[in-house]
C-alpha cells in the first residue's frame, strides 16, 4: 500500500492543505512543537479513525472549528482508492471511494503500523492497555474478528444489565448466556492463533535487528488453561464451566468476572516478563520488533504492504541501527513516513514543518 496524498481542514493546529508524498521514503522534519507529530497522526486518524495521542476526538480539531475533514487517496495491488472521515460535533463519517459507509466496514482498507514514544505502554501498561492494541491489529488482519468484537460487547453490556438487576434466573439471562459463551469463545480462538503466529515472527525479528543470543515470546494469558491445543468447541466447554463456577460471585458483584474482556498478553525476554525484567532499552527493542512482526503478519495474511509511521526516530535509534532500520523499510519496499528534528540524509520527499505550515522541501 502507497499513500498517494492527503488532504486536511482544521486538522489540529496544520495549515488546511493536500500534500503528496514518495512511495518510499517521507522525512517530516522541524522544531519541536511545529506540528511534525501531527501530520503522521494525521495519517493515522484517516487508516484507523482513532488518534495515537488522545482518547478525545475534539482535541484534533483546530482551536474554534467544529468540524475536521481528512481525505487521502492510495494505490494497493489490487486497485486505487480514496477514502475519508468528517468529524462534526463528535460525530464521525467514513466514506470508501466518496460512498459512505460503516466503521467496521472501514477498518482495514488502509493498513497502517505506528512506532511512537507512547508504544511503551503496550508492555508497562494495564491490560486493558494491551488488549486495546490486539484488539485491533487483530481486527486489521481479520475483519470477522472487529464484527466478532462488536457483537461481544453487545452481548457483555446486556449480561451485566441482568446480572446487575438479579435476572440470572431468567430464561433471557440463559439465552444471553449461550452467545456470551458463543462469541467470547471464536475471540479466544483468533486471539490464540494470532499471538502463535505472531510471537515467531517476534523472536525472529528481535534475534535479527537486536541481539542474536535472546529468546523473545508474547503469551496469550488467558482464564482458560491449556488453550495453545484447544478446538472451538473445547473452548466453548471450558468457558461455560467457568460461568458455572463464577456465577455465585457475579450474583454478588453484580457484573461479569470472566471472559475475554479480562485476559492479558504477556511479552517475555529470556523467560522474563519483560514489564517488570527488562531495561528501558530493551522494551524499545521489543516494541519495534513488534511493529515489525506486524508488518510480516499483514503481508502474510492480506498480501498487502502496510504503510508504517516513525515518530522521533533520532530519540530511539543511534546513527548505526538507524541507518540499518532505514536499509530495512527499503529493501521492503514499505512506505515510511519519519518525523525527526533533524534533516536527516534520506531519499525521499523532505516536508518542513514551521507553525503548523506544511512546506516541502525539493
Amino acid at each position: 500500500m502507497k499513500l498517494k496524498q492527503l488532504s486536511l481542514n482544521n486538522f489540529r493546529c496544520l495549515e488546511n492543505k493536500k500534500i503528496e508524498f514518495d512511495p518510499d521514503f517521507n522525512l517530516i522534519y522541524g522544531k519541536n512543537g511545529q506540528g511534525k507529530t501531527s501530520l503522521i497522526e494525521a495519517v493515522y486518524f484517516l487508516a484507523t479513525g482513532k488518534s495515537f495521542r488522545t482518547k478525545k476526538v475534539k482535541e484534533l480539531t483546530s482551536y474554534d472549528k467544529i468540524r475536521t475533514i481528512v481525505y487521502g487517496s492510495f494505490e494497493s495491488k489490487l486497485s486505487g482508492k480514496t477514502i475519508a472521515i468528517d468529524f462534526n460535533n463528535d460525530k464521525k463519517e467514513y466514506y470508501v471511494d466518496k460512498n459512505k459507509t460503516k466503521y467496521i466496514d472501514y477498518v482495514g482498507i488502509l493498513n497502517v503500523i505506528s512506532f511512537i514514544p507512547e508504544d511503551i505502554e503496550i508492555i508497562i501498561g494495564n491490560p486493558s492497555v494491551r488488549r486495546g492494541f490486539f484488539n485491533y491489529e487483530i481486527s486489521q488482519t481479520k475483519n470477522i474478528y472487529l464484527k466478532t468484537l462488536v457483537d461481544f460487547e453487545k452481548i457483555l453490556k446486556t449480561r451485566n444489565k441482568l446480572i446487575k438487576e438479579r435476572k440470572t434466573n431468567k430464561e433471557l439471562y440463559h439465552i444471553y448466556n449461550e452467545k456470551f459463551i458463543e462469541e467470547g469463545s471464536k475471540i479466544i480462538l483468533m486471539r490464540k492463533e494470532y499471538v502463535k503466529n505472531i510471537s515467531r515472527l517476534l523472536n525472529l525479528n528481535y534475534r535479527k535487528l537486536f541481539d542474536a543470543n535472546s529468546e523473545l515470546r508474547l503469551k496469550y494469558d488467558s482464564f482458560i488453561d491449556n488453550i495453545d491445543k484447544m478446538t472451538l468447541e473445547e473452548i466453548k466447554e471450558k468457558f461455560r464451566e467457568e460461568t458455572v463456577k463464577k456465577h455465585d460471585r457475579e450474583k454478588r458483584y453484580g457484573y461479569t468476572l470472566v471472559g475475554p474482556q479480562k485476559e492479558d498478553f504477556v511479552f517475555e525476554l529470556n523467560g522474563k516478563n519483560a514489564k517488570a525484567f527488562s531495561s528501558q532499552g530493551e522494551k524499545k527493542s521489543i516494541i519495534f520488533s513488534l511493529k515489525i512482526a506486524e508488518i510480516d503478519m499483514l503481508i502474510k495474511e492480506k498480501n498487502e504492504i502496510p504503510v508504517f509511521l516513525i515518530d522521533d526516530i533520532s530519540s530511539y535509534f543511534d546513527e548505526i541501527r538507524k541507518n540499518s532500520i532505514l536499509n530495512y523499510f527499503k529493501n521492503k519496499n514499505i512506505q515510511c513516513f519519519i518525523t525527526s528534528t533533524e534533516k536527516l540524509d534520506i531519499e525521499g520527499k523532505k516536508i518542513y514543518i514551521d507553525k503548523g505550515r506544511i512546506l516541502s522541501d525539493e
